[in-house]
């Protein structure tokens, strides 16, 4: 709606058909939402099956897999070549299904943590989507929101708004919503209009949506783009960077292995086939995809457990945190007060609390709570809780005096009530000099105990008097008590530190509340050391910070500068830190933390986003899950690739030694495509699924110096293709030197293979579990698969068609015998070996 900043608030809601005070209906909105569309100048990115086919099919991989099937046209028989396409065209469309799933499930992750907005529908206010506000809904605006559309402001209370986005005024501008302005008022000078995309830095307001999506003045300047594509992570990269390593190494060995076939005497064109398709083999292109398959269902995981993770690095680096700096308010702690302590003089602690309710400005929501300052909702929350009739409506109200530091009501009938800190409140009520300096000593050391203390005091006038001014009221007044107050610790609070401390995370507090507050929350839930006060870091200098910071535990009255230099600190010192906020002050420290950890419930949107995870319950427990999944990503990725590798490694061994010991390739052309296909479904899948060792928060974090591809994990890696290889070319070689024929020798190795690649999949799914353990069936994907390739072998082996359209033949009981036991022998010696180490660990 243009020219809304020249028309008064009245005139505008009118016209938009509107109600400041219950809002647009559900059904209204609707239908406006259907006649203008979503509220949306960046139109997210569409993950599609056929753009991923479209994709995967102009893959070099790809046109290798194209040239075999040519080939089998031109030189194979015409079956051959039929099954060879089906094959490779089931090939395509599993890994393309992989792809398409993992790139679904990241694009989805997305979806899961898109703003959303606090709006008056139906006489409530509700959090909705941004996407869903249409023109003539009514939204708050607080300090830290990001303003979703744009609104003519109704109502404002110290209102600036920090527009530098839209007009690169870096001065946050101040707004009235009483003001209006000419027509030709530029964008700048519209100080009753919030603008979409803007921040609000101070105050607060209310106001109607005049104009979404690309009517807006951000929309018309940027237009409807297209969300940018998710940068690769650096865990992604690396692994797309290690695939074309080893694609050269593969390519060698697949152009060897035909080399010395056709220089012993075997057939060129069975030579070249061989080549070909045992460079699609080999070549570990499945690595990126197996990386983002990984990473984004462990990501699914945890957003179903509360923690939304808004950048996919995030993942990746919660299995590396050493340090973990959380705030106190609202993330160890329950962000409201509740009285925790009641000292009254001469009256019962019920009329304490019955006082301290009648004196408030809370305000009654319509769901039966309260809004307002939290000293206010605590004290009716209590009297509520006591059973306590509601307070009656005061006839005179003086609101809380920052100077004064007391608030004062007059109730009907002539009761006076003042509440406010201590030293105010006594020093107006008629006390003895001993007395009175007494009540300020407990004051004193309740404060000492991290509570907030609220002095109460009360006196009767007559009915002339109640009418009086604020100075006359509040004297000769009768102490009523002291109340202490504090944010409780949440449930569970205690638990997440103790868990995160056992697996070597380091935990610290950093708040900008008092240092016995501090110190009485961090004695709570675990959390040691020595403090450090705000006024103190500012007396040292990095050096001495660096010196300091191993033994300190607590940092309170700090500024978000503070914070920030904090985690530069710890990160210079080598540490991995995930740092939770959820004000506009932690929005630097969030960002510039390894990752950050942003509250979802009472969080502010700016700390949501420069945040990488976000915890849609506020939990500190919710943050302990997403560690321990960080960890579980960790592990499964690297379980993954070193299967994966080693069966690349065992597979080129075999082929390599069955042509240079003297007999045929172990493997027919076709034969490796089969294998590929089965291999590359077990590899994406089984270790994706994988759950969390027993030990996965009972150890240290990982080093995050160290390589991926460090040497314990090459070293296993080639243990496993090693025993695969032995396995394999053993009954290869074997059957082959026995003089059995080679159509014979190669069914063998084929069973061989379809068994030894499943063998190694249940021994390399865990690193430090013995199965025994872990349980055979608490990977929901293997022990299918293995059902699925049993049956498959029986059927191919069993059906003539199949068996002579993969070049195999019948196979006697010994021979079946050999070839499936083998190389279930041959691999269960990883498995007897983690089973010792487990015993030796007891």
């Amino acid at each position: 709606m243009t020219g809304a900043h020249a028309a008064d608030p009245e005139t505008v809601v009118r016209d938009l058909g509107a109600d400041l005070g219950t809002g647009l209906s559900s059904a209204d909105a609707a239908t406006r939402l259907a006649e203008h569309g979503p509220n949306r100048w960046v139109s997210p990115r569409r993950v599609t099956f056929w753009h991923v086919l479209a994709d995967e099919v102009t893959e070099p991989m790809m046109l290798l897999l194209v040239a075999v099937a040519v080939l089998y046209g031109f030189w194979g028989r015409p079956e051959d070549t039929v099954a060879v396409v089906v094959i490779i065209a089931v090939v395509v469309l599993v890994e393309v299904f992989a792809e398409f799933r993992a790139k679904s499930v990241v694009a989805a992750l997305g979806e899961l943590t898109a703003p959303t907005t606090q709006v008056l529908r139906d006489g409530r206010t509700v959090s909705v989507p941004i996407g869903d506000l249409v023109p003539g809904d009514v939204v708050p605006l607080a300090e830290g929101t990001r303003v979703p559309a744009d609104i003519r402001l109704t109502e404002t209370w110290g209102l600036r708004v920090d527009e530098s986005a839209l007009t690169g005024e870096p001065v946050a501008a101040g707004k009235d919503a009483r003001r209006v302005l000419d027509d030709g008022a530029g964008v700048g000078d519209r100080a009753n209009v919030a603008f979409a995309g803007t921040t609000v830095v101070g105050g607060r307001g209310r106001g109607v949506v005049v104009a979404t999506g690309t009517a807006t003045e951000l929309g018309r300047i940027t237009g409807l783009v297209l969300a940018a594509k998710p940068p690769r992570t650096a865990l992604q990269q690396a692994m797309r960077d290690l695939s074309a390593a080893l694609a050269t190494l593969a390519i060698a060995f697949s152009v060897l292995v035909p080399l010395i076939g056709v220089l012993t005497g075997q057939p060129w064109r069975e030579m070249v086939l061989t080549g070909l398709t045992l460079a699609f083999a080999t070549i570990p292109e499945e690595l990126p995809i197996i990386i983002t398959l990984v990473l984004g269902l462990g990501a699914h995981r945890l957003s179903r457990r509360r923690g939304l993770v808004r950048r996919l690095r995030a993942a990746e680096t919660l299995g590396t945190v050493t340090v973990l700096a959380t705030d106190k308010t609202g993330t160890l702690t329950e962000n409201r007060m509740a009285v925790a302590r009641l000292e009254a003089s001469g009256g019962s602690a019920d009329e304490l609390v019955a006082l301290g309710a009648a004196c408030t400005e809370a305000t009654r929501e319509p769901d039966g709570g309260w809004s307002g300052d939290p000293t206010d909702v605590a004290f009716l929350v209590e009297a509520r809780d006591r059973g306590l009739a509601a307070p009656e409506e005061p006839v005179q109200r003086f609101a809380f005096d920052p100077v004064e530091a007391t608030m004062t009501v007059v109730l009907p009938g002539g009761r006076v009530i003042t509440t406010g800190a201590p030293e105010a409140v006594l020093a107006r009520c008629s006390l003895a000099v001993a007395y009175r300096a007494a009540l300020l000593h407990r004051a004193t050391e309740l404060a000492g105990r991290g509570l907030r203390v609220i002095a109460v005091a009360t006196r009767m006038v007559g009915e002339a008097q109640a009418s009086g001014d604020r100075a006359d009221l509040e004297r000769e007044m009768e102490f009523a008590g002291l109340a202490g107050l504090a944010d409780p610790p949440r449930a569970g609070a205690a638990d997440a530190v103790a868990a995160a401390q056992r697996a070597g995370i380091r935990v610290l507090m950093i708040t900008g509340d008092h240092p016995a507050a501090a110190r009485a929350i961090a004695g709570e839930v675990g959390i040691s050391g020595d403090l450090l006060t705000g006024r103190q870091l500012d007396q040292l200098d990095d050096r001495a910070l660096a010196v300091a910071l191993p033994h300190t535990g607590l940092f309170a009255r700090v500024s978000p500068e503070h914070k920030l230099r904090l985690v530069e600190a710890l990160q210079r010192a080598g540490q991995v830190v995930a740092v939770t906020g959820d004000g506009v002050n932690d929005a630097p420290a969030l960002a510039r933390a390894d990752v950050g950890v942003a509250m979802g419930a009472s969080g502010t949107d700016v700390a949501r986003d420069a945040a990488d995870l976000v915890l849609a319950d506020d939990d500190v427990a919710t943050l302990d899950r997403a560690l321990r999944e960080g960890r579980t990503l960790h592990d499964n990725l690297r379980k993954g690739v070193k299967y994966y590798l080693a069966c690349k490694a065992g597979l080129i061994a075999t082929a390599a030694v069955g042509v240079v010991a003297g007999p045929a390739v172990p493997f027919t052309p076709i034969q490796i495509v089969v294998l590929e296909l089965y291999m590359d479904i077990a590899g994406s899948a089984t270790f994706a699924a994988e759950p969390a060792e027993a030990d996965a928060m009972d150890r240290p974090p990982r080093d995050p110096a160290d390589r991926f591809l460090d040497r314990p994990l090459v070293g296993e890696l080639l243990a496993g293709g090693a025993s695969l290889f032995v396995a394999v070319g053993g009954v290869y070689l074997g059957a082959a030197f026995a003089g059995v024929p080679t159509p014979a020798a190669q069914t063998c190795a084929f069973v061989a293979w379809m068994s030894g690649y499943l063998a190694l999949a249940w021994v390399m799914r865990t690193e430090r579990t013995p199965l025994s353990v872990a349980g055979l069936r608490s990977n929901r994907f293997l022990p299918l698969w293995t059902v699925v390739t049993a049956v498959s072998l029986v059927v191919i082996m069993g059906l003539p068609f199949l068996r002579e359209t993969f070049r195999l033949v019948p196979l006697t009981g010994a021979q079946w015998a050999v070839a499936v036991g083998v190389p279930i022998v041959a691999v269960s010696w990883i498995e007897v070996r983690k089973a010792v180490r487990a015993r030796h660990a007891r």
